[in-house]
C-alpha cells in the first residue's frame, strides 16, 4: 500500500500479509516506511477498517449486482473492450458512480468513478479504479488506486495492489498478476 499527501509531501508505504476466510480477516504488517502520519492515520486506519467491514458483515455493499447498482447504457471501444454504466442504487462509501470496462472475452477488467458517498468530512471527490483479473481462474481485486480531495492536505492518492499466495485456501500457480499502469488515466480527474 502507498499513500501520498501532494500538498504536505508526505508519503508512506507499507506492505502486509492479509488473510481472509471464514474466520474472518486478518492482517500482519511486514514491512513499513514513510511518514508515520500517512502510516498510522491512513494505511494502518484502512486495514482496521477493511477488517470491521467484514466482521459486520457489510463487505457485500460493494458488489457489483443489481441490488446495489443500475446497469445503464453500453458502449464499445478499441479491441473489443466494452464500457458499462453503473449508477449506485444508494450512497454509500463502498458503491462508485462511473463505469465497469469488460475485455473482449467478457471478463471484468476494471471499474472506474466517483464513490457515491464521502467518506468523512474531511474527504470528499473520491475518484477510484479497481482493477480485476483472474488468477488460477478465479476473478480477483489486483490494484486499487484513488485520488481524493482532502480537507488541509489537498489532493492526496492511495494506491493498494494486491499478490495472491492462495486463493480460495488454494495455493496460487501463476505468476503474480500486476495492474496496468492507469496512472494516465486518473491523472485528470
Amino acid at each position: 500500500m502507498h499513500a501520498l499527501s501532494e500538498r504536505f509531501d508526505h508519503e508512506g508505504w507499507m506492505d502486509a500479509w492479509t488473510e481472509f476466510d471464514a474466520n474472518g480477516f486478518r492482517y500482519r504488517i511486514v514491512a513499513e516506511r514513510g511518514s508515520d502520519t500517512v502510516r498510522n492515520k491512513v494505511l494502518r486506519t484502512l486495514l482496521v477498517r477493511e477488517q470491521e467491514l467484514i466482521a459486520n458483515g457489510d463487505f457485500g455493499r460493494g458488489e457489483l449486482t443489481a441490488e446495489n447498482y443500475e446497469f445503464g447504457a453500453e458502449t464499445s471501444g478499441p479491441g473489443g473492450v466494452r464500457y458499462v454504466l453503473i449508477k449506485p442504487k444508494r450512497k454509500d462509501v463502498m458503491l462508485i458512480d462511473g463505469r465497469m470496462v469488460i475485455g473482449p472475452e467478457g471478463d471484468l477488467l476494471r471499474v472506474e468513478g466517483l464513490l457515491s458517498k464521502n467518506p468523512s468530512f474531511w474527504t470528499s471527490q473520491v475518484y477510484v479504479i479497481r482493477h480485476y483479473a483472474r488468477v488460477d481462474g478465479v476473478r480477483v481485486p489486483i490494484a486499487t488506486e484513488s485520488l481524493a480531495k482532502v480537507k488541509l492536505a489537498g489532493r492526496s492518492r492511495l494506491n493498494v495492489k494486491y499478490e495472491y499466495e492462495s486463493v480460495n485456501g488454494r495455493p496460487v500457480k501463476t505468476a503474480a498478476v500486476h495492474a496496468p499502469a492507469a496512472a494516465a488515466t486518473a491523472a485528470g480527474r
